[in-house]
């Protein structure tokens, strides 16, 4: 198991896991991002909001990435089926 120091908000946190340090590190930074857009846009914001906040953003970002890929999968299945019809009638 690994222990990453990582920095959010300034304040250290060791974070167990079996993910590599580079992959938490990102996930801190990203995270920490997103609390300080929050609070760049809410200067007196208690943490625990900021952080409700941040987390309805990154909720908000998954749904939008989860539509996408519905989306583009259905594109792709599509094509699939177009390609099976266009070979079908070359044989």
């Amino acid at each position: 198991m690994n222990k990453t120091e990582v920095y959010i908000l300034g304040q250290k946190y060791i974070i167990r896991g079996e993910k590599p340090p580079e992959y938490i590190q990102n996930l801190a930074a990203y995270v920490d991002k997103k609390l300080r857009n929050v609070y760049e846009q809410n200067p007196n914001i208690t943490p625990l909001r900021a952080a409700i906040l941040a987390c309805f953003y990154v909720a908000d970002e998954l749904e939008e990435t989860k539509k996408a890929y519905e989306e583009t999968l259905k594109k792709l299945q599509e094509i699939d089926i177009k390609t099976d019809e266009l070979i079908n009638l070359l044989d």
